[in-house]
């Protein structure tokens, strides 16, 4: 039995998805805070349960007979740390045997803020006594181009990443990884560096998306602060407009680039390059 976190998330449902072309339905558990949202996977015939990360005890009961748990950083950035204890102590109270943790890139050495409960994590699991694999996860490609709407209206894509180079793929791309880890032998023990094939700079992806759309496009680089603030004016909120700040910073010394090819030889194709994702976009 395989299960996954989050699986109705952005990252837990393509995982799925994925999981599906190769494992029984009925070997796969969807653990989920909300049930109502994975009928369709139960439809499918996955077994759905409800456990929520703040919960160790729903965790333990939800992660009876499985034997392989494949866990996705939860999105609550700040209390990360302490639902991944959950889980991970839930899991072996329940016996599981193998965890797969998506991390972050080069969380051991990497510039940006988000690294730290990572960093905790992939702790926690070594302490832990069960074999596990890390699939530090690069940036999504997808990460940017939410903001290609806005950037495309006013002519203008704004960040801090300077001329770093962004090794990006997508979240398909990821999820197919960490598939491919979670349902086969021999990954155990393992360190993946995950990141796309191809790597950009903003003022490159500005430049493609005017290419692509036909509009005018120009990239401005601002300060960690100007970004996060103009982040803030567009509504986000405070602590994540910082966050995302921080991590265009970490970019422009290189936390978002690695060239190992690891993800397209775990997928065992190239990875989907940031053309195609703005093609997908537009």
């Amino acid at each position: 039995m395989i299960a996954v976190t989050g699986a109705t998330g952005q990252l837990g449902a393509l995982a799925l998805e994925a999981l599906l072309k190769n494992v029984n339905a009925s070997e796969l558990v969807a653990i989920v805070r909300n049930p109502a949202k994975a009928d369709g996977l139960a439809q499918k015939g996955v077994n759905v349960r409800k456990a929520d990360y703040t919960d160790q005890a729903a965790f333990t009961a939800a992660l009876a007979g499985v034997d392989k748990l494949l866990l996705i950083s939860s999105s609550e950035v700040g209390q990360r740390a302490a639902q991944h204890r959950n889980v991970i102590n839930a899991a072996k109270a329940a016996g599981v045997k193998f965890i797969a943790y998506t991390s972050l890139l080069h969380a051991d050495s990497s510039p940006l803020a988000l690294r730290l409960e990572h960093v905790e994590t992939e702790n926690m699991l070594a302490e832990s006594g069960i074999p596990f694999t890390l699939l530090r996860n690069g940036w999504y490609s997808e990460n940017y181009l939410a903001s290609a709407p806005a950037a495309l209206q006013h002519g203008v894509f704004i960040g801090a990443a300077g001329d770093g180079k962004i090794a990006s793929a997508t979240r398909a791309d990821y999820a197919a990884a960490a598939a491919r880890v979670v349902s086969e032998e021999g990954h155990a023990g393992n360190v993946y560096e995950l990141a796309g094939d191809e790597a950009w700079t903003l003022s490159e992806l500005a430049a493609e998306l005017s290419k692509q759309s036909g509009k005018p496009m120009v990239y401005q680089n601002l300060s960690e602060a100007d970004f996060a603030a103009a982040l803030k004016s567009a509504g986000l909120p405070d602590a994540f407009a910082d966050l995302l700040a921080d991590s265009d910073v970490g970019a422009s010394k290189g936390g978002l680039f690695d060239d190992s090819r690891t993800l397209s030889k775990l997928i065992g194709r190239p990875t989907t390059s940031i053309a195609e994702s703005i093609r997908s976009t537009l």
